[in-house]
């Protein structure tokens, strides 16, 4: 028997799936009604109008996590330390100099540069960084969420148009998402009541847009965070895209249970189901996003393979290096012979990109005997 949430779900489906815009309500009722293998076969609909169907791209980078102090003291968080902990650092310059010629060696492009709000850094730091790096390499340097941007706006008492305007001088190529988890502030007053709001949050990529940099956008979700909390905040990127198109790609994950910081507190993080829904209502809500990463790095191999299926484009970076989702308890690894092999396995071709999704390596499949 058909019920109207059914039929209801059905007429959602087909609208979105040719890139017709869907409201708030739209997407709840998908969230709850809407059967799993429709879900997926609109989003990958979506997916395929926007992007060569029979790809998927991924970029060989590393994420070099400068330091683990910070003042933030997330909740969610298994990777910082507090200023004076035995357990803290700060990398040396040459270290990250090592690390990047190790990436290039590797065939790869960028460099994901970023730490904790450590409260004796100042702008002077990442100056002198960035200009050392890009002196040395030919690398992307994709570096600072907005929360560590506006970090270094605090400390070092500069407007935020001044520190953006002077880390680009020195280096900045693009801003990822890092820091966005879920952009309601009834959430953030729980999870990270020290971090940047959501207006914030906002606020920088909006100023970063304006100045010609690309970001990426990301949520993380499953602590006590609501169905309608993350629609609205899909709602927030969909309204900052639409304002200013700098958004180049949208990538989710669920929370790692066993990464809380503090004792006697975690979260119920979400199933795979939960990832491959979430993934579908995000590319059919997002109309004005072009591409999708997939996050095997936390949801293991096979299921970052599913999320071709359910509106991915992307698989992502090998990730010579990741340490924060690692710290929480979930280490998945690839080298770039697996990653190929990972998306030939989906019958489709694999396509090394750089950040800014340029081509920089295509691997054609053997054809069969």
């Amino acid at each position: 028997m058909t019920t109207q949430a059914t039929h209801d779900t059905s007429v959602i489906l087909d609208r979105a799936a040719v890139g017709q815009r869907i409201t708030d309500d739209e997407a709840m009722a998908l969230w709850e009604h809407a059967d799993l293998v429709s879900l997926g076969e609109a989003a990958r609909a979506r997916r395929d109008a926007l992007v060569t169907a029979d790809e998927v791209t991924f970029s060989i980078d590393r994420n070099v996590n400068y330091t683990n102090f910070c003042i933030t003291d997330c909740d969610f968080c298994a990777f910082y330390r507090l200023p004076r902990d035995p357990e803290g650092y700060v990398l040396p310059n040459s270290l990250i100099h090592r690390k990047t010629e190790e990436t290039l060696d590797l065939g790869g492009t960028a460099l994901l540069l970023q730490g904790g709000h450590h409260p004796g850094l100042r702008i002077e730091y990442y100056e002198e960084l960035f200009r050392g790096l890009k002196a040395r390499y030919p690398i992307h340097l994709h570096a600072l969420s907005p929360s560590e941007v506006l970090h270094i706006v605090k400390f070092s008492r500069l407007s935020l148009d001044e520190v953006l305007d002077r880390l680009v001088a020195a280096g900045l190529d693009s801003i990822p998402g890092g820091g966005a988890e879920i952009l309601v502030d009834r959430v953030r007053q729980i999870i990270a009541p020290k971090k940047t709001t959501t207006e914030e949050w906002l606020g920088v990529m909006r100023a970063a847009h304006r100045k010609g940099l690309s970001t990426t956008a990301t949520m993380m979700y499953g602590t006590v965070d609501t169905p309608a909390d993350r629609i609205e905040h899909l709602r927030r990127l969909r309204e900052l895209q639409d304002e200013t198109d700098g958004f180049r790609a949208f990538v989710c994950w669920s929370y790692q249970s066993g990464g809380c910081s503090k004792a006697g507190t975690d979260h119920p993080g979400a199933t795979a189901a939960d990832y491959l829904r979430m993934l579908a209502v995000s590319r059919l809500y997002l109309d004005n996003f072009v591409h999708f990463q997939s996050s095997w790095v936390t949801q293991g191999l096979r299921i970052g393979q599913l999320a071709l299926e359910f509106g991915c484009d992307d698989m992502g970076s090998i990730m010579i290096e990741e340490n924060v989702v690692r710290a929480a308890g979930t280490e998945f690894r690839l080298d770039t012979e697996r990653m190929v092999r990972a998306i030939e396995a989906t019958n489709r071709t694999a396509v090394q990109r750089d950040t800014l999704y340029r081509e920089v390596r295509r691997f054609p499949r053997a054809v069969a005997a």
